[in-house]
């Protein structure tokens, strides 16, 4: 009676084991069984019922033994509840337009609603038909590929070697422990510790080549910040690049930071209830021209320490709008 039972349960009770795989590297066949309320000898057989519908289930050593699913060459169907694929469909409409992966995004959005069951598909084409993302021009294409090896490391913590190209043109080969991908204004930055140089680096996906997955696992590092993304932001403002201005606004800092149009490429730091400090740098000049113009639309008083070439085209600009 209970192998009869066991029988009738397998549809539902293999779906539930894809799921666990899927939610998870490895699984030990205790839990699994613990998970599913069976025996280990049922685990196996399921674990081959499974393989036998081409899913590359592995078997792991140990002193207990475990199952992972692995990459196998053919992508077997994904299980998602209805909001994992709710998700999946946001993210997708905004890698269309930020992520340097628009043409992929977009495919994949048009499988993710062929496969949909009925009742979410309502929900589906109303994210795609009124949601969008403005795409960021200069952008480099990321390969999409390669971005999901690098998440992988990321979230096995396993060891990872590149090349990098750095912004003078340099190479260098690394090898370092991923933490996390961020995406920043339609760029991709992986952040990871590098023990050679025992520091934490930020390296700009677009110029990562040869990424080579190590094999080898560690243990996670704390990160000096409350998140990745925090960490980015604090790490942009406090570099230095090919040009810096520094303003002095009488403004309070929280009054600046509010009326710009977005975050500048520096620091802004109170120096007492009126008045804040402002260091911009940029390798564009562009940029930090902008910004400076920015800053002194904003009708307080202030003064700038820049190179003659920022003064002199600052000092222009002035010139022309006062024509």
């Amino acid at each position: 009676m209970e192998e009869e039972s066991t029988r009738k349960g397998m549809p539902g009770r293999l779906l539930r084991l894809l799921s666990l795989l899927q939610s998870r590297r490895e699984w030990s066949g205790a839990e699994l069984a613990e998970r599913l309320g069976v025996t280990d000898r049922t685990v196996r057989r399921d674990i081959d019922r499974l393989r036998a519908l081409d899913y590359p289930v592995e078997g792991t050593t140990g002193t207990a033994g475990g199952y992972r699913l692995a990459s196998g060459r053919n992508l077997p169907p994904l299980l998602l509840d209805d909001e994992e694929a709710v998700a999946v469909a946001i993210g997708l409409v905004t890698a269309a337009g930020t992520a340097g992966t628009e043409e992929s995004a977009v495919r994949a959005l048009v499988k993710l609603e062929r496969m949909l069951p009925s009742r979410l598909r309502p929900r589906l084409a109303a994210i795609g038909g009124t949601a969008a993302a403005v795409p960021h021009r200069g952008v480099p294409r990321v390969d999409p590929a390669a971005l999901a090896m690098l998440a992988s490391c990321c979230r096995d913590r396993e060891v990872l070697s590149f090349d990098y190209r750095d912004r003078a043109g340099g190479v260098s080969a690394r090898r370092v422990e991923p933490h996390n991908l961020v995406a920043v204004r339609g760029w991709w930055y992986l952040l990871a510790y590098d023990p050679d140089r025992a520091d934490w680096r930020v390296f700009r996906v677009d110029r990562i080549t040869r990424p080579v997955p190590t094999r080898r696992r560690f243990t996670p590092r704390k990160l000096p910040a409350p998140d990745a993304a925090q960490y980015l932001v604090r790490s942009f403002a406090r570099a230095s690049y090919r040009y810096t201005a520094r303003m002095t606004v009488e403004l309070p800092a929280p009054d600046v930071r509010a009326r710009l149009f977005a975050a500048v490429p520096g620091e802004i730091e109170a120096r007492g209830p009126t008045t804040c400090a402002v260091r911009l740098s940029a390798d564009s000049a562009e940029l930090v021209i902008q910004y400076v113009a920015a800053i002194a639309a904003l009708g307080a008083e202030f003064t700038l320490e820049a190179p003659g070439e920022i003064t002199e085209r600052v000092s222009d600009l002035g010139h022309r709008l006062a024509r």
